[in-house]
């Protein structure tokens, strides 16, 4: 738990001794759930602190509103991290595999997060129903990213897209246009322990 608070501190987020040991116990869970359910690559506890916990809490500053969607979030992050934080918010946590999803409402449960839901769609597929801010994190290519969360999005809607190296390098899958859409701004993001290139990138629709 030390490691998880100072880590979060070097990234300018003060965690209460509760949201910690939520924090903690959801990465034992996930380590448990793995064994049976193969939800994730990452299985020791210093890479599921700094791959999952760490790595999700990176983006505590970047969400806007009440009404949160974390689209393609796998076995919950940043969704549930983020979640963990900040209890005023509703987060909504979109995937297609019912064993994740599972996964998530089984934490939910746990550490009574009343402010989590689930809903099991294909990104093809969304239903029309605009979200304060919509995250993604290693979700998809940006071209496809901006097409497959639009359902999701009005005027008002701040995305925030976790990716690796930014501005995308030549030839890469999330270089292409994005039309309708406009990128507002990104930033490189420090997450203590994991030794990788991490940007939040701000998108709204254009017009």
């Amino acid at each position: 738990m030390k490691t998880l608070k100072s880590g979060a501190e070097k990234m300018g987020l003060a965690l209460t001794e509760v949201q910690a040991a939520q924090l903690m116990q959801l990465g034992d869970e996930l380590r448990r759930w793995n064994k049976t359910y193969n939800l994730t690559s990452v299985d020791t506890p210093a890479e599921v602190l700094t791959h999952h916990l760490l790595d999700s809490l990176a983006a505590h500053d970047a969400l806007a509103g009440t009404r949160i969607a974390d689209v393609g979030t796998g076995a919950g992050f940043p969704g549930l991290p983020l979640a963990i934080l900040y209890p005023e918010r509703q987060f909504l946590l979109v995937d297609s595999a019912g064993k994740k999803l599972r996964f998530i409402a089984h934490v939910a449960r746990l550490l009574k997060l009343s402010n989590v839901k689930t809903l099991h769609a294909r990104v093809e597929s969304l239903p029309v129903d605009p979200q304060d801010t919509v995250i993604t994190r290693a979700f998809a290519p940006m071209p496809r990213l901006v097409e497959w969360i639009r359902p999701l999005c009005d005027a008002h809607t701040r995305v925030v897209a976790m990716k690796g190296k930014w501005p995308p390098p030549p030839g890469s899958e999330d270089e292409g246009d994005l039309p309708g859409w406009t990128v507002e701004s990104f930033r490189r993001v420090e997450v203590p322990g994991l030794d990788a290139d991490r940007h939040l990138v701000f998108l709204k629709l254009a017009g």
